[in-house]
């Protein structure tokens, strides 16, 4: 199980452990009454009442599975979150990127790279707008460089239909500045909703997204990890 202190009351697990998560969390709640398929969410709901709310990666759940059936049905979302996938990755921190395509869990193609930014300047003055302004122009810069890296790695593949999506992770603002680069329309189409917590986007960093973006969050309503 993956550690996610960041959202309270979930937990994402692995697509290689969901099936046991689910059939050990049926068994403390005396078996599942009731499986409810939707386009972004399964929810399971126990003999005794308590529920669990499964959020897969890369919604949505094929359509001919929605729909609501008696008994524990987890057939239709683990053939989802099973499912073999080409998927892009994009990590942006102020000063810091890193760009990656994987197949399943394998890194097929990278580039991280880094730019000096300057912390910010607490002094007042014509000292301080000048510092104020070179400190712009170096975060302008570094943005530009993420930009013109997913560019590179991502555009071609997202027009010729070789990605099944992309991810994006760290810090949001820094995210939308880059996304904003017209280049990166076809890429942007492709991004998932779920933005990854992540630290400085390095390459060990990078390495361990698919631990994060190919688990599914899973929020029991009685707080308990059934693990």
């Amino acid at each position: 199980m993956v550690d996610n202190r960041g959202v309270s009351g979930a937990y994402d697990i692995p697509p290689e452990r969901l099936d046991r998560w689910l059939a050990r969390w049926a068994e403390r709640h005396g078996g599942g009454a009731v499986t409810l398929v939707e386009s972004d969410v399964v929810t399971f709901t126990g003999t005794d009442g308590a529920t669990v709310r499964c959020e897969p990666p890369f919604p949505p759940l094929d359509a001919t599975a929605l729909g609501r059936r008696d008994g524990l049905d987890p057939e239709p979302l683990l053939r989802h979150v099973e499912r073999s996938r080409t998927v892009g990755v994009v990590l942006v921190r102020l000063g810091g990127y890193a760009v990656g395509i994987f197949a399943g869990r394998e890194l097929r193609a990278s580039k991280v790279g880094s730019r000096l930014v300057h912390g910010r300047h607490r002094a007042g003055g014509s000292s301080a707008n000048r510092f104020a302004r070179r400190r712009g122009n170096q975060a302008r810069a570094a943005l530009d460089a993420a930009a013109d890296t997913a560019v590179a790695l991502l555009a071609e593949p997202a027009r010729a239909g070789a990605l099944d999506a992309v991810v994006r992770g760290g810090d949001r603002r820094a995210l939308e500045e880059v996304f904003a680069d017209p280049r990166l329309a076809e890429v942007g189409r492709l991004a998932v909703a779920r933005v990854l917590e992540v630290a400085e986007p390095r390459r060990k960093v990078l390495d361990a997204t698919p631990d994060l973006f190919l688990a599914t969050r899973v929020r029991p309503s009685d707080d308990g990890a059934g693990s």
